[in-house]
C-alpha cells in the first residue's frame, strides 16, 4: 500500500512539474463554454508588466439586473474553470454551475467571475517575491533547478489590479470597491490569492486558497518556505480591516503533505487573535490535489467568501462538499 501511494506521488508531482500544456497555449484552443449564465471571452488580453494572455468573464442569469452591482471574484487558472476542453489537465471547476446553485436559492449575492488563463510562467507568476527572496541561498538553487526564473508575482498582481480590474470595472456593473472585491485559487494559486490580500488590502476583501502549496517545491517537503510565510504574514496581516480568509487541504497525493503546513499558519493566526467569522479552514478527508476534488466542494469557500450574510457564512463550516 505505501509503495503504491509513493508511485502516486510521484506520478503526481512529474506531472505537475511539466511545462504548461496546450490548454494554457492562449490560441491553442477554442474559448470555453458555460453550462449556465453567459462567458464573455478576452483573447489574449494584453499588459505592460506580464505576457498577454485570456481572460474570461462569467455573469449569472439574469445580468445586468437593473440596479444591480456585481460583487467580483478574480481567479487564477481561468482556462480550468468552466470546461473540460479548456482545462489544463481535462476536468474544470464547474465553477458557472456551483455558483448558480448558490445564486438561485439565496446564499451568495449577485457574483460576476473573472478567469485569468495562466502562462508558460505559472510558477514564476504565482510565487509570492517577498517570502521568496527571504529564504536561503541554497534552498532557491533547489527551487531553480525545479522551475528557473525569479517570482513574477509581483508584475502579476500590478497586471491584476491595475489593468484588468478597471477594465472589468469600466465594462460591467460591478461594485468596485474592497467590499465587494475577491480572488481565489488553488495550489500555487492557492498561495498568490493570499499574497494578493495581503499586498493590497485596500483592494480584496479576502481570499480563498484551496490546497496551498506550501512547500512550493514539487520535489521535496520543506518547511522552509512556509517559514517565510509566516514572517510575512507577521510583517503584513493588518491589525484593521482583517481580509476574510479560507484554507484548506486534502489527505491523498500532493495533498498528504499539507497538514503540517496549515497547521503552523492556522496557529500563527490564532496567536493574532483572528477571528473565526474572518477565517476558516476545513480538512476534506480523502480528497486529492486536483480539479475533480475541488470542484466537488468549491460550494465551501464561495459561501464563505460571498455569503449574503455573516450567518450564511458561518454555515461553511458545516458544509459538505459534493458528491
Amino acid at each position: 500500500m505505501l509503495r503504491c501511494y509513493a508511485i502516486a506521488t510521484m506520478l503526481l508531482v512529474v506531472v505537475l512539474m511539466m511545462p504548461e500544456s496546450p490548454a494554457t497555449a492562449q490560441t491553442a484552443k477554442p474559448p470555453a463554454q458555460v453550462m449556465t449564465g453567459r462567458l464573455d471571452h478576452l483573447e489574449a488580453f494584453s499588459s505592460k508588466h506580464v505576457s498577454a494572455r485570456n481572460v474570461d468573464v462569467w455573469l449569472p442569469m439574469g445580468y445586468p439586473a437593473p440596479g444591480v452591482r456585481y460583487q467580483v471574484l478574480y481567479m487564477h487558472d481561468g482556462q480550468n474553470l468552466y470546461d473540460p476542453r479548456t482545462a489544463s489537465y481535462g476536468t474544470c471547476w464547474g465553477v458557472d454551475t456551483t455558483l448558480s446553485a448558490l445564486l438561485r436559492d439565496g446564499t451568495v449575492a449577485p457574483t460576476i467571475v473573472v478567469g485569468v488563463w495562466s502562462s508558460e510562467r505559472r510558477f514564476q507568476e504565482y510565487c509570492p517575491k517577498w517570502p521568496y527572496r527571504a529564504l536561503l541561498p541554497e534552498v532557491c538553487a533547489a527551487l531553480t533547478l525545479e522551475r528557473p526564473g525569479a517570482p513574477l508575482s509581483d508584475e502579476y498582481l500590478r497586471f491584476l489590479v491595475t489593468e484588468i480590474k478597471p477594465y472589468i470595472d469600466a465594462h460591467y456593473a460591478t461594485a468596485p470597491d474592497r467590499a465587494h472585491t475577491w480572488v481565489a485559487g488553488s495550489s500555487m494559486g492557492g498561495l498568490i490569492s493570499l499574497y494578493a490580500a495581503l499586498e493590497y488590502p485596500r483592494v480584496f476583501a479576502g481570499a480563498a486558497c484551496l490546497s496551498t502549496h506550501w512547500p512550493l517545491s514539487l520535489a521535496r517537503d520543506s518547511p522552509a518556505f512556509t517559514t517565510a510565510m509566516l514572517d510575512y504574514l507577521a510583517q503584513k496581516l493588518p491589525r484593521r480591516h482583517r481580509p476574510r480568509l479560507y484554507f484548506d487541504f486534502g489527505t491523498a497525493t500532493l495533498d498528504a503533505r499539507y497538514p503540517p503546513h496549515q497547521a503552523r499558519i492556522d496557529a500563527f493566526l490564532r496567536t493574532r487573535k483572528y477571528l473565526l467569522t474572518r477565517r476558516l479552514t476545513r480538512r476534506f478527508e480523502g480528497a486529492e490535489h486536483n480539479e475533480a476534488a475541488w470542484a466537488r466542494r468549491l460550494n465551501i469557500p464561495l459561501t464563505f467568501l460571498l455569503g449574503r450574510t455573516a450567518r450564511v457564512r458561518r454555515t461553511a463550516a458545516a458544509l459538505e462538499p459534493a458528491r
